[in-house]
């Protein structure tokens, strides 16, 4: 299982290094408040485009992000995490066909030759409950070993990588400048 960790820090917001630790003091929340509003925006950017990207679900996507730790008074990092392996094809739309099954890794369509998702012989071919939808792949050359078939899809390989990380730093970064800029011409003069 894959764990990224990534940090972004903007150095736009340096500028307002003095203002920042003004209203820290006089008004704690505000910032955090702030935070949370883009790091929510980018957020929703990122798992957008990571479904594109993945040819996961959006519901899959949601899961893998879960919910970020939030910014609070005295804490003003917004953290986006998420953690998972190579995803199993059952989760990439598959099709059984004669040849193997069909599945659509990165929203490519993409056979899998020999992979299956059923028993018997075709035309007969009957679910097996014990397998739960999951594709199937032989480990070894008589067909006694079998193990889950994987897409090469690895979520936090993809989040930090592509049009998802441009996406974010798209989002991420003017936003959240414009949002201190507006917030200390308001609060401070």
């Amino acid at each position: 299982m894959a764990d990224i960790t990534l940090k972004w820090a903007d150095d736009a917001l340096k500028k307002f290094e003095r203002q920042i630790v003004q209203l820290q003091t006089q008004f704690p929340k505000v910032l955090p408040q702030e935070i949370n509003k883009t790091g929510d925006k980018a957020k929703t950017v990122v798992i957008r485009t990571l479904t594109k990207q993945t040819g996961l679900d959006r519901r899959v996507i949601v899961a893998a992000v879960g919910n970020p730790s939030q910014a609070r008074p005295g804490k003003l990092t917004y953290d986006m995490k998420t953690r998972g392996g190579n995803i199993r094809l059952k989760y990439l739309k598959p099709k059984e066909t004669e040849d193997g099954v069909v599945a659509k890794p990165f929203g490519v369509t993409t056979e899998y030759p020999g992979a299956f998702m059923k028993g018997g012989a075709f035309p007969n071919r009957t679910p097996v409950p014990e397998w739960n939808g999951h594709v199937m792949r032989r480990i070894n050359s008589r067909g006694t070993r079998i193990t889950f078939a994987r897409s090469g899809v690895i979520i936090p390989q993809e989040m930090t990588a592509g049009a998802t990380a441009e996406a974010f730093q798209k989002v991420a970064a003017p936003l959240l400048q414009a949002r201190v800029e507006k917030v200390i011409k308001k609060l401070l003069g």
